[in-house]
């Protein structure tokens, strides 16, 4: 533990009553900067960046003015957000796109993407399931922010599905394996936030987006062919969306929930891939593929999947514990713990004790953006080995270049996630998100039903899950708490709700309109989509309200 002295602050306890002595005038000031977010995003049309910092100028100014907290802490609160969200946010998420990275550099990827374009026995619509839900899975798990969609609706023309459809196709491919993308990095931000465990958090996601897994297989065939594309393929269908959700569930509640959607896009394909040697699918001419001539060697594909492979291992061996062996426990000896330079024993919570979230964790040797780094290093190592000159280039060099690529390509995304979080910290901190989550809880019971609306929400207006839980993380475990709901259900829900607000994110649908060569295209795309955004929402929310009722609750761990 590193201690700092106190500095010489004037000590602040939030309150719920600050404004007027009322709590409704209290939480609705506090509603003001993310309503000032959203409409400088939505309506002014303003970049993230932007919308962001006037939205963290609104929160600093309220909680000086509307709630009473010295300038200082609120200041100091907004800086420990900032660091936050550059250790460990962006460490994992800037590791996962250059581990990404390494396999475009190398050319490997272009032979994994080939992989999974050859299966499906010349049948369109199967190949165009496992692309857009499989491989876009695989790519959400590390590139996220918007390239699964980008790269997989390119990937579907390829095969001769027409633009809009593969616009609409990955959209909604692109749902279930939100939650747990770019290494679940949305889930580790809400425990980080809310100090419940991310291993706790992501059991629960574990017991809900699973069962859109099962059903969005069967959903991409009616999108590709209609109630045909069902009838003759539901079988393979309903196989990998099974084993996808199965290993979504096992993968998120007992292995690394890290490497969740790595696992479960891998698990899915594989399945599609076995079951496609012993049954045939029924192939009308208008629904064959377009297939590419140079066969690929079984050597090739196993060094394509071989990052997954080494991700995997790298990871399992970090949660191992067997025998007198303790690796998490190992890794955890190296890690900061900062008592933040006059914010703590100044903020003070409610009986006087000074707060836990003025704290700065951050683990090391265990952090999830030092093992994909371990990860990338052991990536380059073996395609240096296995390069073959101006086929499948790799070298330490290329691969630093493409750590400063991707440092390059992210500093804005960067600054935003970081601002972000400097957002939620002030909004937490100053007690205007606790206002917020103790006078919606005023509904009780039922707020369960509405919970994932706001990751819904705050995904379609950001485009971003990690956003939203930066955001509304907090908000759900104070109305839990408040109303007698499992708290971890509920951001747990946040997270879930995201999943299927990224489906009508301004941002993924400008990115699925130009990738497929349709720029202003986006109107139509969100009429063909809200339906099922709504739709799943829908279900989501009636799942997490007989979750938290005796209904339901045996599905949680």
């Amino acid at each position: 533990m590193i201690t700092a002295q106190p500095a010489v602050l004037a000590a602040y306890t939030p309150d719920v009553t600050a404004v007027g002595d009322s709590l409704t005038a209290t939480a609705l000031l506090g509603l003001v900067p993310l309503a000032v977010f959203f409409l400088l995003l939505m309506a002014a049309r303003r970049p993230a960046l932007q919308s962001a910092l006037g939205a963290l100028i609104t929160a600093l100014s309220i909680a000086v003015l509307g709630y009473g907290m010295p300038v200082g802490l609120s200041v100091l609160s907004a800086t420990q957000g900032l660091v936050f969200g550059l250790f460990p946010v962006m460490l994992i998420v800037v590791a996962a796109i250059w581990f990404y990275e390494l396999t475009v550099v190398s050319n490997r990827f272009e032979d994994l993407r080939r992989s999974f374009s050859a299966v499906g026995r010349g049948d369109l619509r199967i190949q165009a399931m496992l692309i857009a839900f499989c491989f876009g899975g695989l790519l959400e798990a590390l590139a996220g922010f918007g390239a699964p969609v980008a790269i997989t609706a390119a990937m579907l023309m390829a095969i001769g599905l027409p633009k809009l459809k593969a616009a609409v196709t990955v959209l909604v491919a692109n749902t279930a394996p939100v939650a747990f993308g770019a290494m679940a990095i949305p889930i580790t931000t809400a425990g980080n936030l809310t100090g419940i465990a991310p291993e706790e958090i992501a059991a629960v996601v574990g017991r809900q987006t699973p069962l859109l897994a099962l059903f969005v297989p069967m959903l991409l065939l009616f999108l590709v062919d209609g109630t045909r594309g069902i009838r003759q393929l539901w079988p393979i269908a309903l196989v990998t969306g099974l084993v996808f959700a199965v290993a979504q569930f096992w993968c998120a509640s007992h292995f690394a929930y890290e490497l969740t959607d790595v696992v479960s896009a891998l698990a899915g394909f594989a399945a599609a891939v076995i079951m496609l040697r012993f049954w045939a699918p029924k192939t009308p001419d208008d629904q064959r593929s377009q297939v590419e001539a140079e066969p690929l060697t079984p050597r090739r594909v196993g060094l394509a999947v071989l990052p997954y492979v080494l991700v995997i291992a790298v990871f399992a061996l970090a949660k191992l514990k067997a025998g007198g062996l303790d690796v998490p426990a190992l890794l955890g000896r190296f890690k900061i713990e900062l008592q933040w330079p006059g914010l703590y024993g100044n903020l003070v919570a409610g009986d006087g004790s000074p707060s836990a979230s003025a704290v700065y964790k951050l683990e090391i040797l265990g952090n999830p953006g030092t093992l994909l780094i371990v990860s990338g290093l052991l990536v380059t190592l073996v395609y240096s080995l296995m390069s073959d000159g101006d086929r499948f280039p790799m070298s330490a060099r290329t691969g630093l270049l493409a750590a400063g690529r991707t440092l390059k390509n992210m500093r804005t995304a960067i600054a935003t996630v970081a601002t972000v979080l400097a957002l939620s910290y002030v909004m937490n901190q100053s007690g205007q998100t606790v206002a917020i989550g103790t006078w919606l809880a005023a509904v009780g019971g039922i707020f369960a039903l509405l919970s994932p609306a706001l990751g819904w929400l705050g995904t379609a207006v950001t485009g971003s899950d990690t956003s939203a839980n930066a955001l509304f993380a907090t908000l759900q475990q104070t109305a839990g708490k408040s109303a007698g709901i499992d708290p971890t259900l509920l951001v747990a829900a946040n997270t879930s709700g995201g999943v299927v607000g990224k489906l009508v994110s301004p941002q993924n649908l400008t990115i699925a309109a130009t990738a497929v060569g349709e720029p202003g295209s986006e109107r139509i795309l969100l009429r063909k989509v809200v339906g099922y955004s709504v739709v799943m929402l829908a279900a989501l929310g009636l799942l997490v309200y007989l979750q938290s009722l005796p209904v339901l609750s045996w599905m949680l761990p």
